[in-house]
C-alpha cells in the first residue's frame, strides 16, 4: 500500500476497539496504527490488549471481540512504551479521532505512566473533513470517496485501512476548494497536514473538551454551573473547585491541563511580587 499524502514527517493513521465510549473509564482491546512515512510508504503495527475489565456484551456485538479473544492479550501498560515508541515523531489521524480515539489513547499512555503529549502533533480527523464536505459516516465515506464497501467494519485494521484511503482521496478531490472551518474562516483545501490540522482542529485544551478557549483565546469552562466562566477566575474565587476536579471522574488529561492552568496563576502572581 502506497499514498499520495504530502508529508513532512509520518502520519500515523489508527483505529481504537474499546470496552465502551467513555474516554475515563474505558479501556482500549485492539489498536490498528498505519504509519503513512513522507516517501509514501506504509508500515503498520496491530495490538490486541487485555483491558482488565470485562468487556460488555453490547460492545462485543458491536466489534466481535469478547472477553475469551483478549484473556492472553498483554495489558496496556505492557506495550505502552512500544507503541509510543512507534507513534515517536508522528502528527496522528483518524475518523473521529479527536473526539475519541486521541483522547482515550493518551489516558491509557497516562494510567501506564507513559509520557505521551499531542501538543506538538498535527491532528486530523477525516471525520470531520467528510462531515464538512459530505456529511456522513466512515462506511459511506469509503463507499462515496473510494467506490469500495467496507468489509469488516468496526474491525480496528478494516477501519484504520479505510481510512487513510478516505483521506488520501479527500485531499485529491477538494484540492484547491475553499473550505470554512468552525471560527467561520475561509481557507483553500490542499494536500498540506497543516491546512488539515487547522480545518479539523476544535478549540478543546483539553482533549475531553471539558476546558475549551472561547472567541477571545480564553481558557473557559465548558460544563456546569461554571460553564463559559475563564478557568482563572474561577480557581482564584472558588478554589475549592480545583480540589473537587482533581477528585472527581475526570479524565487525567483533563485534569493535567487544570493543574497546568493552577500552576500558571501561582507562577504569575509570584511573579508580581
Amino acid at each position: 500500500m502506497t499514498h499520495q499524502l504530502v508529508l513532512r514527517k509520518p502520519l500515523a493513521f489508527f483505529d481504537l476497539e474499546t470496552t465502551g465510549i467513555n474516554t475515563a473509564k474505558d479501556r482500549i482491546i485492539d489498536i490498528c496504527i498505519i504509519k503513512a512515512l513522507p516517501g509514501g510508504e506504509v508500515v503498520s503495527k496491530t495490538q490486541r490488549v487485555n483491558p482488565g475489565i470485562p468487556i460488555p456484551l453490547e460492545t462485543s456485538m458491536i466489534h466481535g471481540i469478547y472477553d475469551d479473544d483478549v484473556k492472553d492479550a498483554p495489558p496496556f501498560k505492557a506495550v505502552a512504551r512500544t507503541l509510543a515508541q512507534f507513534l515517536e515523531g508522528c502528527d496522528l489521524a483518524g475518523f473521529n479521532s479527536n473526539r475519541f480515539d486521541v483522547p482515550l489513547l493518551v489516558e491509557e499512555f497516562l494510567r501506564a505512566s507513559v509520557d505521551f503529549d499531542v501538543k506538538n502533533r498535527r491532528l486530523v480527523d477525516a471525520q470531520r473533513i467528510f462531515h464538512l464536505m459530505e456529511p456522513r459516516n466512515l462506511t459511506a465515506a469509503y463507499k462515496f470517496y473510494c467506490d469500495k464497501d467496507l468489509i469488516g467494519a468496526h474491525g480496528a485494521e478494516a477501519d484504520t485501512i479505510a481510512t487513510l484511503e478516505v483521506l488520501n482521496a479527500q485531499v485529491q478531490r477538494y484540492s484547491g476548494r475553499v473550505a470554512r472551518t468552525d471560527s467561520g474562516q475561509d481557507v483553500v483545501f490542499d494536500n498540506d497536514m497543516d491546512m488539515l490540522h487547522s480545518l479539523t482542529a476544535n478549540r478543546n485544551v483539553d482533549l475531553a473538551g471539558r476546558i475549551v478557549l472561547n472567541s477571545e483565546g480564553v481558557e473557559v469552562f465548558n460544563f456546569g454551573k461554571h460553564k463559559d466562566r475563564p478557568v482563572l477566575d474561577v480557581l482564584q474565587k472558588e478554589p475549592a473547585f480545583y480540589d473537587w476536579m482533581l477528585k472527581g471522574e475526570f479524565p487525567l488529561d483533563t485534569k493535567r491541563r487544570l493543574t497546568e492552568i493552577k500552576l500558571r496563576m501561582f507562577s504569575n502572581v509570584n511573579g508580581k511580587r
